[in-house]
């Protein structure tokens, strides 16, 4: 790791950074780093819960009379989309002396996706209104691909191995204040009118862009391995074991990713309302990642293995009490739900920490593109075909389809005990 040093004295910056990291004596350069990287991804994160294509696309795609068969194309559109594209910009990140402009421009770009869809929103609706959002979310899901390969990189150039967690742990916690409020707003009814709706949406586009210019100001040290990174080098990768069954572990641990909707469909046979159930999902993931992702972090700071197999567990906890809820008859009472939700949230934010951090500390410094990029690729298929998977045994039931995710969330965390303990690369 290249963590750019100065005498330059900024005591503010190094003093608030240093009690987000929990240390002291840290460098000026990398206090300021943190502190950026932080605001950034705070923003990002408040755009990613303004815009769920699980939740309020599909909302407002439902609102907009767009037919059933493209609002089932959001989540495979949003996630695989970010994945599979991954392997191939590896190479155009690792020729690049300073990684951060990949991520600035994939910021900005999904900044303008953004404004796209609620533009397509106001003007459109039916088929032309479904066709134009999917596109878009097309966009913005290879942009969101760009940032997610070359953010690891950045990170581990600029923030010191013990730190990372905390940064990336407090940055979901501050977040989740913002998507916290918009919860609420659901829940209370204020947002059934389409236009709060389409006005969040854009304020999505605002934060991505205005992290995209919070994230240029990173000072990144020149990268000196300015390969690319060809697909001989991506095979000798997929040759490593540890990354291979990190690769298996992150597989089965996605059905904490794909459960919730199936959650949403349980409660639903409980009677509630669509929109008390897009309340009740947005709200428990808020609370859920301000209460957890600053702890998950530090504690993948600690062991990253250990965090992904008590997240494989919870989820699997989660997903069975919200099984006994419905076979009770329980499951449309007000808090049941929102209860197992909440556990699921819990549960999937220690994944998206752990697994980050866990992959940045294994990684050869000069080759975490790359590993980046095999494992986002190898994961964007697994997710389709879980996806697949999921879907099938939801029309047996959906109480299937969620036992089957607790089954795959419980393999999960039970074979990430056996991940290597991963040290900087």
């Amino acid at each position: 790791m290249s963590v750019t040093r100065d005498s330059g004295a900024d005591r503010p910056q190094e003093s608030l950074f240093a009690r987000i990291a929990g240390e002291d004596g840290i460098d000026p350069t990398e206090a300021r780093n943190g502190l950026r990287h932080v605001a950034s991804l705070s923003l990002t994160k408040v755009a990613d819960g303004l815009i769920d294509p699980k939740l309020v696309l599909s909302w407002l795609l439902t609102a907009l009379a767009v037919p059933s068969a493209l609002v089932g194309m959001l989540v495979p559109i949003r996630e695989a989309g970010a994945l599979l594209p991954q392997v191939f910009l590896a190479d155009r990140a690792q020729r690049m002396a300073r990684r951060k402009w990949m991520w600035v421009a994939g910021s900005a770009v999904q900044g303008l996706a953004a404004l796209a869809i609620a533009a397509a929103g106001r003007l459109l609706d039916g088929l032309a209104a479904g066709v134009a959002i999917c596109a878009a979310l097309a966009v913005l899901a290879l942009a969101r691909a760009a940032c997610s390969v070359s953010y690891k990189d950045v990170l581990g150039k600029t923030i010191g191995e013990t730190r990372r967690g905390a940064v990336t742990g407090l940055a979901g916690s501050v977040a989740s204040a913002g998507v916290v409020i918009f919860a609420l707003l659901l829940i209370s009814g204020l947002m059934q009118e389409m236009t709060p709706v389409l006005i969040a949406i854009a304020l999505a586009g605002v934060f991505w862009l205005g992290a995209a210019a919070l994230f240029s100001t990173i000072e990144e040290a020149a990268s000196e391995d300015r390969d690319g990174a060809d697909v001989t080098a991506f095979r000798e990768i997929l040759g490593d074991g540890g990354l291979r069954w990190f690769i298996l572990v992150r597989g089965l641990l996605v059905s904490t990713a794909l459960a919730p909707p199936y959650l949403v469909l349980l409660a639903q046979q409980g009677g509630d309302a669509l929109l008390g159930q897009l309340g009740a999902l947005v709200l428990a993931s808020a609370a859920a990642s301000f209460l957890s992702s600053y702890v998950w972090g530090r504690l993948s700071d600690k062991s990253s293995r250990l965090v992904l197999a008590l997240s494989g567990a919870a989820a699997a906890l989660s997903l069975a009490a919200a099984l006994v809820f419905a076979w009770v008859g329980l499951i449309g009472a007000v808090w049941a739900a929102p209860l197992a939700l909440f556990g699921l949230m819990v549960a999937y934010h220690g994944v998206r920490q752990a697994r980050s951090v866990w992959l940045v500390d294994y990684a050869p410094a000069d080759s975490r593109a790359a590993y980046a990029a095999v494992a986002n690729t190898a994961i964007g298929l697994i997710l389709l075909a879980v996806g697949a998977a999921g879907g099938a045994l939801s029309m047996l039931s959906p109480a299937v389809a969620v036992a089957g995710f607790a089954a795959l969330a419980l393999f999960g965390g039970m074979l990430a005990l056996r991940l290597p303990e991963a040290e900087e690369g």
